[in-house]
């Protein structure tokens, strides 16, 4: 807790954490689960990546686009551990 002192940019909280579990619990909630390890590791990973782009400022779909190849013409989206890392 006293962390916070040295580094105030440190939440006091965990409503950003609990927040980004929520989306995962009301689709498995609504969808009664998977059915296999990978259907739940690749809900589990887009889930993950939409949540990311959201906090980066990113379209989902713009950058799952560029990733798949569909947006020729368009400027390259960078890897997001870049930009992950230019957000920190």
């Amino acid at each position: 807790m006293l962390l916070v002192l040295e580094r105030p940019e440190i939440p006091l909280h965990t409503n950003a954490s609990e927040n980004d579990l929520r989306a995962c619990v009301i689709k498995r909630k609504v969808s009664g689960g998977t059915m296999s390890t990978d259907g739940r590791l690749a809900r589990d990973v887009m889930l993950g990546l939409s949540k990311t782009c959201r906090k980066l400022g990113l379209s989902f779909f713009g950058y799952l686009g560029d990733r798949l190849g569909l947006n020729t013409g368009q400027p390259k989206i960078p890897p997001l551990a870049i930009l992950v890392a230019r957000a920190a």
